[in-house]
């Protein structure tokens, strides 16, 4: 009786390390898809804050709440139930389908680049005619909609660091990613659009050196707010335009990826100092060209169809 107890222990004990075991490489797993995913997280992280850009500070916490709500259901009821589904019975699909978000990304950022330089306010127009409960509703699906494509590119990298590990050890990974990512991405950008009452308070309560910050942050982050949705549109376009270069290349198109990726070389060796950030510089450069371009395009053909429909 002793005996057999003796070897339940010991069985309970060796699955027990197992079970760390396969906790630990998941967790390994998991940080290096974060860390191989990091340049889409930063693009993410640029783009959201434009969505609460004009509506009501007593808002802006409620509807980051919300996008990041869409956001872990982006990732965790659609895209990664369906990367588990595609890397097993067609694997042959992610890449076209990454590309489809890719240009819907850069046909996005492109329309925001089309008005600015037209002139236009059609956006501002139709917003004002809206009450404040359809326009944040507006803002909220516009936000999960581009959250989806970019989700979808995080999840993607995440699958490959995990290709050939096991089926629940691929659900484990990208789950951890989602949470994490998506809980990384919306503090950051809580923190961005509430720094302004940060300093608000600061300048008020504060002494000395902490209420000068405070006014500092008053000040500027508007300002930043105001960038912010400058870079997110630019984030979009040459997020977009990446993927689509990457997909060319994993298609067999691989000539303009390569030509970006000696370009960047080049760029890298001119200043070894700062090579690292030379290289991503060029990279994003060539890759928001390409976004720019494509996505010119497609509003272009949508604008004339839209023209033509009308007549």
């Amino acid at each position: 009786m002793a005996s057999g107890l003796v070897a339940l222990l010991d069985d309970i004990a060796g699955l027990t390390r197992l079970a760390a075991a396969s906790l630990d490489d998941v967790g390994a797993a998991a940080g290096k898809a974060g860390v191989k995913a990091a340049g889409v997280v930063v693009d993410d992280t640029a783009v959201t804050p434009r969505y609460v850009v004009g509506l009501s500070p007593q808002r802006e916490l409620p509807i980051i709440g919300k996008i990041a709500l869409g956001s872990i259901r982006n990732k965790l009821l659609f895209l990664l139930p369906a990367a588990l589904i595609l890397s097993a019975l067609a694997p042959w699909a992610i890449t076209p389908l990454l590309m489809a978000g890719g240009a819907y990304l850069c046909f996005e950022g492109a329309e925001k680049v089309i008005e600015a330089l037209s002139g236009g306010h059609e956006e501002e127009a139709a917003d004002a005619g809206l009450d404040p409960v359809a326009l944040e509703n507006q803002k909220v699906a516009g936000a999960i909609r581009t959250d989806f494509i970019l989700s979808a590119e995080i999840m993607a990298i995440a699958l490959s660091e995990v290709a050939d590990s096991p089926l629940v050890t691929q659900a484990l990974v990208l789950a951890l990613v989602a949470v994490a990512i998506t809980a990384g991405v919306y503090g950051v950008v809580a923190l961005i659009v509430k720094a302004d009452d940060v300093g608000l308070y600061l300048a008020r309560t504060g002494s000395g050196a902490l209420r000068a910050i405070g006014r500092g942050l008053v000040k500027g982050v508007p300002v930043l707010m105001r960038w912010l949705a400058v870079i997110g549109t630019a984030a979009m376009i040459w997020v977009g335009g990446g993927i689509l270069l990457h997909g060319a290349e994993e298609l067999g198109l691989a000539a303009p990826a390569h030509l970006v990726h000696d370009a960047s070389e080049a760029a890298a060796h001119l200043v070894p100092a700062i090579g690292g950030a030379l290289a991503w510089i060029v990279t994003a450069l060539a890759s928001g060209i390409i976004g720019l371009l494509i996505g010119g395009a497609i509003a272009l053909a949508l604008h004339r169809l839209h023209a033509a429909r009308a007549h």
